[in-house]
């Protein structure tokens, strides 16, 4: 071995130690920013726990039967959905535990396909109305939800009424059968009402798919729910998000008729931060059920919770394969971190500019994840050099003789310890203590995901020199494939009870005056 090439390689180590104290150093600052959330979360808890739980009773769903219901409408923008939408609005009308509520889907002109599927649910279910969007799609989302909403007050002068709440959902959610009980619960003292996202489970070796369980079940379980208590600001996930008619009626005026930003990639966040501004108020609501006939189905497993796994929800099935889960998340920065940094800036709080920070922190954290990542890969190949071949040439090693970066790898470590636990304990209250386990590799394999879709993000802001240029990139959508409503229909169980028969049925149900059946 010449003694330039021995020169070469102890540069290159020293330039590696160095770069492992900047990542380490930099790692930790990032670890103590999560640790400060978990001490947030879990001292709230206790201090719930002592002072509330321990002399009220928790809310149950009784408390949502006593309030009478008002109108409410949920939007639903479709671009082709064929196969999707319409088993969506099928289960949606036929499980809703809620009479007075009306579905307003969202398709466009030259989507003939997605029509159909549409009007063979109208046909069955009188409150599932089409919408045909102005333009041809695709378009975007937020420009979908303004042609519903444009529909829907025509049909509020029609109908004379006036819709309490707007809910958001997409072609493939599962609603729970309480989820409108609770909105119309909350309403009209909350102008916008999220509640938890919680994503199908793929099996085992699913990675990507299930990466989505990982994050979600955390950010729902514990992020979102500090960001509420700190700083009264609650984004929307776009799913599961209800605006009351006040907020509505709000955007309205301020976008002169125009609600949803469209050229947003991510009019959900970017709308709570509008809200936020204009005082309005902002709940996170996690409400569970005691009855689990009135929970979404969900098999019991190891380490779940009762009270967790029963809360009020929407699930839906999120991309399996890289590529769509690179496009979709790489929508997400766009529009949160280019576009929702051009627009919606900084504000004048210290609380919502530290979680206006971690939004935003993901261009940077993920790829000093990935450089983390690749220098471990290379320390772990030097070592098998060694262990391979033991009589070959050996260096000093980069991790010995620096205090400084020993005590950063052990502080990390330690901090590792606590982020494996923090997602893994929230992953196991809601799927299961197996899919608890699962968190932790999967916890790599979301770094490379995530790194990836800032790659595709900051490529096509540059590409295209502004960050409200990036075109609307639709991800492809998968309805569950459930069985059969688990209730027997209202009209089925009066029957079997007596009280009507089915010649009486079937004139209720085809009488052209609306009312409600039970009476």
């Amino acid at each position: 071995m010449s003694l330039a090439f021995i020169d070469f390689i102890t540069y290159v180590l020293f330039g590696l130690k160095a770069l492992a104290i900047v990542l380490a150093s930099l790692m930790f600052l990032l670890g103590l920013d999560d640790l400060f959330i978990d001490l947030c979360y879990w001292i709230r808890k206790l201090v719930r726990r002592f002072r509330i739980y321990d002399k009220h009773e928790r809310a149950d769903e009784k408390r949502l039967f006593e309030v009478p219901e008002k109108p409410l409408a949920i939007m639903v923008p479709a671009w082709n959905e064929v196969g999707v939408v319409g088993e969506m609005a099928r289960l949606a009308a036929s499980t809703i535990d809620y009479e007075n509520y009306q579905i307003f889907v969202g398709t466009y002109p030259n989507d003939p396909q997605t029509q159909a599927d549409v009007d063979a649910v109208c046909l069955h279910y009188p409150n599932v109305h089409k919408v045909i969007c102005a333009r041809p799609g695709p378009t975007s989302k937020a420009d979908c939800l303004n042609n519903i909403i444009d529909a829907i007050l025509r049909f509020q002068d029609d109908a004379r009424i006036e819709f309490a709440g707007f809910i958001l959902h997409d072609a493939e959610d599962v609603i729970s059968p309480m989820e409108l009980r609770l909105f119309n619960y909350l309403l009209p003292n909350k102008d916008m009402i999220q509640i938890p996202v919680y994503p199908y489970a793929p099996e085992w070796k699913g990675f990507t798919a299930g990466h989505y369980v990982d994050e979600f079940a955390e950010n729902h379980g514990k992020d979102v729910i500090v960001r509420e208590a700190l700083t009264g600001q609650v984004p929307s996930a776009g799913v599961g998000t209800c605006f009351s008619r006040r907020a509505i009626s709000a955007l309205l005026e301020e976008g002169d008729g125009i609600a949803f930003d469209v050229q947003s990639l991510t009019e959900d966040y970017d709308i709570g931060f509008r809200l936020k501004q204009k005082g309005m108020k902002c709940i996170f609501a996690r409400y569970s059920v005691t009855d689990p006939a009135l929970a979404l189905k969900h098999d019991w497993r190891l380490g779940m919770s009762r009270h967790v796994s029963q809360v009020i929800c929407v699930r839906e099935h999120f991309p399996r394969d890289w590529h769509h889960a690179i496009r979709q998340k790489s929508r997400w920065i766009v529009g949160i971190v280019f576009q929702g940094t051009s627009s919606l800036g900084w504000s004048r709080t210290a609380a919502l500019n530290y979680f206006l920070w971690r939004d935003r922190r993901g261009l940077f954290a993920y790829l000093l994840s990935f450089l983390v990542n690749l220098l471990l890969l290379v320390l772990l190949a030097m070592w098998l050099v060694t262990v391979i071949a033991p009589d070959a040439w050996r260096f000093m090693s980069i991790l010995s003789d620096s205090q400084l970066l020993t005590a950063l790898l052990w502080l990390n470590g330690v901090l590792l310890i606590n982020r494996l636990f923090q997602r893994g304990w929230f992953v196991t209250r809601y799927y299961g203590l197996f899919e608890g386990l699962l968190s932790a590799p999967r916890m790599m394999w979301s770094n490379f995901v995530n790194f990836f879709a800032n790659l595709r993000a900051l490529r096509q802001v540059m590409e295209l020199g502004d960050a409200r240029r990036v075109a609307w990139d639709k991800t492809t959508h998968e309805f569950p494939a459930l069985g059969s409503p688990r209730r027997t229909p209202l009209g089925q169980r009066l029957i079997e009870k007596g009280y009507i028969s089915e010649q009486q049925l079937q004139q209720a149900i085809t009488s052209p005056v609306r009312r409600r059946l039970g009476r």
